[in-house]
């Protein structure tokens, strides 16, 4: 079965969090990462979070939780060609 990134980022708009983190905990990938940082920031958990934006080898943009979200989901339309 193939990873679907929509689907972590659905739950994630749903307030799912923990399912959410439950399905991209398991991946390690580049934008896999990002979603988790994501996830990290949305709980308030910014040292997490930098961890999963390093992962990712990027930094923590100066975005707002929402631009975040529409930024991931043009990642993940992207990722799942």
């Amino acid at each position: 079965m193939k990873y679907d990134y929509i689907e972590v980022l659905n739950q994630v708009k749903q307030g799912e969090w923990d399912t959410a983190h439950q399905l991209v905990q398991q991946h390690s990938d580049k934008t896999s990462c990002l979603i988790h940082a994501y996830l990290h920031r949305v709980e308030g958990d910014f040292s997490n979070a930098n961890y999963w934006y390093t992962r990712a080898e990027t930094i923590m943009l100066e975005n707002t939780l929402e631009e975040e979200l529409n930024r991931l989901y043009q990642l993940a339309n992207i990722d799942s060609d």
